[in-house]
This record gives structure tokens, sequence and C-alpha cells, in this order.
């Protein structure tokens, strides 16, 4: 009976200790990234207009990147902070855009809220079957 108890016991430290390293490593929250609409470029056989949303969870940052295309954002919902590399960095609210050129570097790209998520509209021209998004430094 002492060993059951020591069992049941020990099964239930283990336990306990394995949920709150859980609780304390639970991946960060990402993007979540809606397309809404995908054409061929008229008049550019070798490009496409990309629409989509995307939501941004409270306090999420994405890394330095840049698109190689015409990128064009409107905010539909919270905030968000964006800055291309030698651009001013700005905070965007519902009813403002922002704009990256093919050769931008997006260093800043945030919610601008910890407690409240964003989403935004983005229209994009690309290279049809290019990345849409590149690590960059």
């Amino acid at each position: 009976m002492l060993v059951l108890a020591f069992l049941i016991t020990s099964t239930l430290i283990i336990t306990g200790t394995l949920m709150a390293q859980k609780a304390f490593t639970q991946p960060m929250a990402q993007e979540t990234i809606t397309e809404l609409m995908s054409k061929d470029l008229a008049g550019d056989s070798g490009k496409e207009v990309l629409m989509y949303t995307v939501d941004f969870p409270p306090g999420f940052s994405s890394p330095v990147h840049r698109h190689n295309a015409q990128v064009s954002v409107y905010v539909l919902e919270g905030s968000v902070v964006m800055q291309v590399r030698g651009g001013k960095e700005v905070t965007l609210r519902p009813g403002q855009s922002f704009y990256e050129g093919p050769d931008d570097i997006h260093a800043v790209s945030r919610n601008a809220s910890s407690t409240e998520s964003a989403k935004f509209l983005v229209f994009l021209i690309h290279k049809k079957g290019a990345p849409l998004v590149i690590p960059a430094k």
C-alpha cells in the first residue's frame, strides 16, 4: 500500500511539473494569413496580383524581411508599427495605409498593442511563383 501511495504521489509530482513547464514554453503566437484573391496581372504574364488579410496577435512582431514586390497595406483593425530600412517608423491605425517598394527591406512590422489583435489588408504585385517573404538582415 505504501508503494502504491508513493507511485501515485510521484506520478502527480511529475505530471504537475510537466504541465508547469508546458505553460511556460508555449510557442509564440503567429500571424494568420487569409488569401482573398490571386490573379495574373493583365499585360504582364510574368506577374500576379495577390490580396490577403494578415492578423497579428497581441505583441506579435515579424522578423526583418523583404517581398521583392510592390506592397500596399491598409489597416482594418487595431494598430501596427511599420518601417522600411532608411524610412521613418510609423504607427498605423484603421483606415491608414503603408507602401513597400520592390527593393525595400521591411525592418519593422509589429502589432502596436500587447493586449489587442491587429488586422490589415495586403495588396501585392510580384513575380509569379516567387516567394512572398524573403528573410533579410
